[in-house]
């Protein structure tokens, strides 16, 4: 499977013109489109923050390993 993948801003919402693509006249191929509608830096605060929430909730009462592989054990056998 050959990929050709190219960044393109949309100048025409009703079209997309790609030129100079790298396949044969009749070839047939498969079009995936993909919005990039995000900002990776505000992306990553939001994780960063998240994270540091979750390790708050049991900054208080931390769970024991014997704890932790409980839940895991639950997990794996679907409880």
């Amino acid at each position: 499977m050959n990929i050709y993948q190219k960044t393109l801003v949309i100048q025409d919402p009703n079209q997309l013109v790609l030129s100079d693509l790298p396949f044969q006249k009749g070839q047939q191929v498969e079009v995936m489109i993909i919005a990039k509608n995000y900002d990776r830096e505000a992306l990553a605060n939001k994780l960063r923050d998240f994270f540091k929430e979750v390790q708050a909730l049991h900054a208080d009462n931390p769970l024991t390993e014997e704890e932790i592989e409980a839940e895991i054990e639950d997990y794996r056998r679907g409880k």
